[in-house]
């Protein structure tokens, strides 16, 4: 009896453990505003170089946009309803929203944790872990508003896009980049270096451009195809910021915006797990 009794115990003891240890594996943030310290960071940063950055952000958008809109354009006529360089504005600003949020959470995240060893110095002051994963979600998802405001800015200037309905597609662009830079921040806490991000982008983020209705509208796809378009965040931001920009009521937005939100919270929990397991052993 003794034994069996000293058994459970113990077994009680371990289980306890892993509970426990499956708690801390989670990287989360100290406190509502030390991310903000990362973030301020990486700006300050960023500030030294911004032409350089910002042109980079915005080149080859602005091909996508001019060169097909003036060239395919011609062909294609309207689309929608409208001159195809308007219907492909919209989704030239949902485009560089993704790909915005997605470099810099890949690249330069990686960068700052793997290579510079920022992240290591970082969490030898006062903030943790999910401090710096936080703010580097959020400091992708704030050059991708910025990207995706300034494409925005050009296409209205253009007349490609209606004032002041486009104001509306601003908060989507933000919550936009924030899923995008999660789901980025999942792959960077995977990447064992620069080359693993390829498969990503191969494998992601290309179908995702293709088959989200940034160049034509999702309704030319066959029906299955569409069905698993409509469960990639592209084509959910598209559905938003298009509507906007047109001067349109936006279809089905509460369910958009909750499709763009799940992706956002799920990447995070999931990338604070694995930046916990890789960061903390």
């Amino acid at each position: 009896m003794d034994t069996s009794s000293s058994h459970r115990t113990e077994t009680g003891q371990r289980r306890t453990r892993e509970r426990h240890a499956v708690r801390v594996r989670f990287a989360w943030p100290s406190n509502a505003t030390h991310w903000i310290a990362v973030w301020r960071r990486n700006y300050l940063v960023w500030r030294k170089l911004a032409l350089a950055s910002m042109f980079g952000n915005l080149a080859d958008p602005m091909i996508y946009l001019f060169g097909l809109g003036f060239g395919l354009g011609l062909m294609v006529g309207h689309v929608a309803g409208v001159p195809y360089i308007d219907f492909l504005a919209a989704g030239t600003v949902a485009s560089s929203v993704m790909m915005s949020a997605t470099f810099e959470a890949m690249y330069s995240g990686f960068s700052r944790m793997h290579v510079q060893r920022t992240w290591e110095a970082i969490m030898h002051t006062p903030l943790t872990l999910g401090d710096i994963v936080v703010g580097e979600i959020a400091w992708a998802a704030s050059k991708a508003v910025l990207s995706g405001a300034a494409i925005m800015l050009v296409a209205g200037a253009l007349g490609y896009a209606h004032f002041p309905s486009m104001l509306l597609a601003l908060p989507v662009v933000a919550l936009a980049g924030l899923a995008f830079a999660s789901l980025a921040m999942f792959v960077t806490a995977m990447a064992p270096s620069y080359d693993f991000f390829m498969f990503y982008q191969t494998l992601v983020i290309t179908p995702m451009l293709l088959l989200s209705g940034v160049f034509f509208p999702l309704g030319q796809l066959p029906p299955a195809v569409q069905h698993a378009a409509l469960a990639l965040p592209l084509a959910h931001a598209v559905e938003l910021i298009r509507p906007a920009m047109l001067g349109r009521p936006m279809a089905d937005a509460p369910l958009h915006l909750a499709v763009l939100a799940a992706y956002a919270i799920t990447s995070f929990l999931v990338c604070s797990a694995l930046f916990s397991r890789r960061m903390m052993r």
